[in-house]
């Protein structure tokens, strides 16, 4: 079974679409330890690499041993996420099967524990995981020009995508990364349609380049609401 984590805000026809998709969904609860916009962003609030998890320090308790009681592999930040940059995005790292993407400046220490033996690449971005949608093991949509150049060098193939055009309830505009999540090697779940968004038809050539498949949990403009985040278990 896998369970997707979502910002506690998701829209109620986003949320029956993805439940359509025989996907447990559990909403990540707001904090008020760092502005509103991404309170609730799970790529703020939490990080999943191999199944396992890493959660805020500060999380309601509540919400923990509901997880707890799911026998998830959770473990919990060094630091407490802070309210401005750079001291929220100490768990917005980009994991893939071999590599990890942040700016390792700020990124929490239980979390580059966790990576292990991955490949770590420093970039300047600390808003990794938000401005990158990861397609595949080997493939990368990112907004960020440092990040697609970076990983170019390790074989990636990247879409950089030019900013904007993204809705971001707060703030100005959000990022790719944020607006979606894989559910399985081949299928790419979206809030939003890419046929609302003014790079939408570079978007669908780049997953069909890549055997990806979009799915669209409302027929709005793309917005940013922290990536879906996802774990397989066996319950």
């Amino acid at each position: 079974m896998k369970i997707a984590f979502v910002d506690e805000r998701i829209d109620v026809e986003e949320l029956k679409n993805l439940n359509t998709l025989n996907i447990k969904v559990i909403k990540v609860p707001k904090t008020n330890l760092t502005y509103d916009a991404v309170s609730g962003h799970p790529d703020i609030l939490m990080h999943i690499f191999n199944n396992k998890i890493i959660l805020h320090r500060d999380i309601d308790a509540a919400f923990l041993h509901n997880l707890e009681s799911l026998n998830l592999n959770i473990s919990l930040s060094q630091k407490s996420i802070g309210y401005k940059y750079p001291n929220n995005i100490i768990l917005n790292g980009v994991s893939t099967s071999e590599f990890f993407i942040h700016n390792t400046k700020y990124t929490d220490g239980e979390l580059l524990t966790l990576i292990g033996n991955n490949t770590v690449i420093n970039v300047p971005q600390g808003y990794t995981k938000c401005s990158t949608a990861v397609v595949s093991n080997k493939a990368i949509m990112t907004s960020d020009t440092v990040i697609a150049e970076s990983m170019k060098k390790f074989g990636f193939d990247v879409l950089l995508l030019p900013p904007g055009d993204i809705l971001l309830p707060g703030l100005d505009y959000g990022f790719i990364g944020g607006t979606c999540g894989l559910i399985d090697e081949k299928t790419l779940c979206f809030y939003g349609s890419l046929d609302n968004y003014k790079y939408g038809n570079d978007v669908i050539t780049f997953l069909e380049k890549h055997n990806v498949k979009p799915i669209y949990l409302s027929d709005g403009k793309l917005v940013d609401r922290g990536s879906i985040l996802i774990v397989d278990t066996e319950i």
